[in-house]
Order: C-alpha cells, then sequence, then structure tokens
C-alpha cells in the first residue's frame, strides 16, 4: 500500500492549486498586522546664495547681505585674531624684512658684524642688499651715543661686537653728529663683483 502512495505522487505534478489548499487559511488578526516603518523626513531647503544684485557706483551696499550671510557683517571672521589686552590681526602686511638668504640668527650675527666694521674702518664695501639692511642699525648706534646714558651704553655693548668701538663711539658722537638728525651713512653703488655679478657698494659715515 506504501509503495502504491509513493509511486502516485512521485508521477502527478506539483500545481498551485494544490499548495494553497494544503496551507491553513489566514485570520483576520494575521491579516491586519503592519509592520513599523519609519517616515524619512523631507530634507531642509538649502539657501543658495545669491549673486550681488545692489551696487552702489563701483561697491556692493552690504556684500555680505546679498551673498546671503546676513548674520556677518564684516570679514572679521576670516582672520585670525590674538587678545593679549588689545586687539590686533595676526596678518604682516608691510613688514617685509630683508632675508638676506639666512636664517634669522645667522642674520643677526651677519648684521652685527657689518655694524662693528663700518663704526671701526669708517667705510666698507660689501653688497646692496647688506648695505641697506645694515643702515637703520648704524642709525640706531648712533643714536645711542648721542643720548649718552649708562643704560644707553649697555645697549650698545650688547650689540656691538668691540668694547672699544662702544666707548670711542660714544666719545667721538656728540660733537661730530651733535647737530644732524638722522642720516649718518650713504651709500655709494660700484661696479657689481667678480664672479656672480652680484650689486656691490661702498657705505660709509658722513
Amino acid at each position: 500500500m506504501a509503495m502504491a502512495m509513493t509511486t502516485d505522487c512521485g508521477g502527478s505534478r506539483w500545481s498551485m492549486v494544490s499548495l494553497k489548499s494544503a496551507l491553513p487559511p489566514l485570520t483576520s488578526r494575521a491579516s491586519s498586522i503592519q509592520l513599523p516603518c519609519r517616515r524619512r523626513r523631507p530634507p531642509p531647503p538649502t539657501k543658495c546664495p545669491q549673486l550681488v544684485r545692489s551696487f552702489t557706483a563701483l561697491s556692493p551696499v552690504n556684500p555680505l547681505h546679498s551673498l546671503g550671510f546676513s548674520d556677518l557683517t564684516s570679514f572679521e571672521h576670516n582672520f585670525s585674531i590674538i587678545d593679549n589686552g588689545c586687539r590686533f590681526y595676526a596678518m604682516r602686511h608691510g613688514r617685509r624684512v630683508p632675508k638676506l638668504n639666512r636664517p634669522p640668527d645667522q642674520r643677526r650675527a651677519l648684521l652685527r658684524g657689518l655694524t662693528t666694521q663700518l663704526l671701526k674702518h669708517g667705510r666698507i664695501k660689501t653688497t646692496r642688499a647688506r648695505a641697506s639692511a645694515m643702515r637703520k642699525y648704524v642709525d640706531k648706534m648712533i643714536t645711542l651715543a648721542k643720548d649718552g646714558s649708562l643704560h644707553k651704553r649697555r645697549q650698545a655693548l650688547g650689540f656691538l661686537y668691540e668694547k672699544q668701538i662702544v666707548h670711542a663711539l660714544f666719545a667721538e658722537v656728540p660733537d661730530r653728529y651733535g647737530d644732524r638728525n638722522g642720516g649718518y651713512t650713504r651709500i655709494i653703488r660700484t661696479l657689481p663683483r667678480r664672479g656672480d655679478n652680484a650689486p656691490m657698494a661702498y657705505i660709509e659715515l658722513v
């Protein structure tokens, strides 16, 4: 009997009607089940910056308002601000110093040596860039010597390399430059240097 049932089932084909009839009937409770779903929120509207439309002559009335930044009233947010009792912007416009192809410590040592040699000999030959860079330091040393106080003498001793030059400077400057207010040096251009064709100049005391 079991052999006959097995052969009969193997010979018949499967159909969707027989499968549906074999499944249990759906109840009303099962049909009312709803899966939880999350409603997606619509994305917030993005404000696109508008082009500058309002102009007075060649400059806009308020470019920040016209560009869509109504909460900003100035361009100060673009700069780094250092506040230690006073407010200033950390940008070095117009503060260029002659680098002379040297790091700061070597540059200061070079300028100190050139200043000492000029005050010692009265006239030296160097490049135009070095002559222009050392000019203000020579004028400062002479200004310190015109004051003649002990504090100014110690400042000059801390800058110049030879002590005897400082004492001679403080002894001679009041008589030589007492009536002159600045302009203690003179730069005279000369032929370029042989080899690298660097522009040269003489710098001397007036």
